[in-house]
């Protein structure tokens, strides 16, 4: 690899469950699985713990990852997350932001994000892609319905001026947006496998109590592989590694 490089960076927004993190790792290595077959040097910056977010020139793409954290809650770090994609976005550095990055990007750009008033979407839900998809670079070639892994409580409201739509569903009718020509936003999470979502529906039923239980076996047989959606991170991937 070139020294010198611009690297795809990975800014973690937040960790997974304890349990989660030691049997299949953390948000940041679950998205380099997917990316990282483009070539491309991975720089992860924690920056829910404080470490500082990297100059745009640095970056051939960036990825914000998911959070436990809620994008209301307005962290001091998360702040600085949002006013730094402003400035990504003004200088045309590839971005995609995942559930709490889709909104930090919503939000960024003059939407509104907040408690979605249908509650939690979780487990593998079906998403179609809106007719605007299909000149998209990274949903043109999706199916018209596909499925994702999403747990979310918080969604984009309202998209910013000038955003399109790209994919939705009866629950969340912004699953995924484009803003500009390269900055893209999903509710959803390409980055999860089967055994992630079934370990965050497993932390669910802990949480709340064995009166889940019905609930939780209901969406555990509903889990099911998601291709397509591993697809748009991975095209992604492919719109940074030609910005390098």
């Amino acid at each position: 690899m070139i020294t010198g490089m611009k690297k795809l960076c990975i800014i973690k927004a937040g960790s997974t469950h304890a349990s989660t993190l030691k049997a299949f790792g953390d948000f940041e290595d679950w998205i380099a699985a997917v990316t990282g077959n483009c070539g491309l040097q991975v720089h992860v910056v924690h920056a829910c713990a404080g470490q500082p977010l990297p100059e745009p020139s640095s970056c051939c793409g960036v990825i914000v990852s998911g959070s436990h954290a809620m994008v209301t809650d307005n962290s001091a770090w998360s702040l600085a997350i949002e006013a730094w994609i402003c400035l990504l976005v003004r200088k045309s550095v590839p971005f995609f932001g995942i559930c709490y990055g889709h909104q930090l990007l919503g939000r960024a750009l003059d939407g509104v994000a907040g408690y979605n008033p249908r509650g939690l979407e979780i487990g593998t839900v079906s998403i179609s892609v809106t007719p605007e998809a299909g000149s998209d670079p990274l949903f043109g070639a999706i199916p018209r319905l596909f499925h994702a892994h999403a747990i979310h409580e918080q969604s984009v409201l309202e998209l910013p001026p000038g955003a399109v739509c790209l994919a939705r569903n009866e629950h969340e009718p912004h699953h995924a947006f484009r803003i500009g020509t390269c900055a893209w936003g999903v509710q959803f999470h390409p980055e999860y496998t089967v055994p992630v979502m079934n370990a965050y529906i497993t932390a669910r039923r802990k949480i709340h109590g064995s009166g889940a239980g019905d609930e939780t076996a209901a969406l555990l047989s509903g889990v099911r592989e998601t291709p397509f959606a591993r697809d748009v991170l991975a095209g992604f991937a492919a719109i940074a590694s030609r910005h390098c």
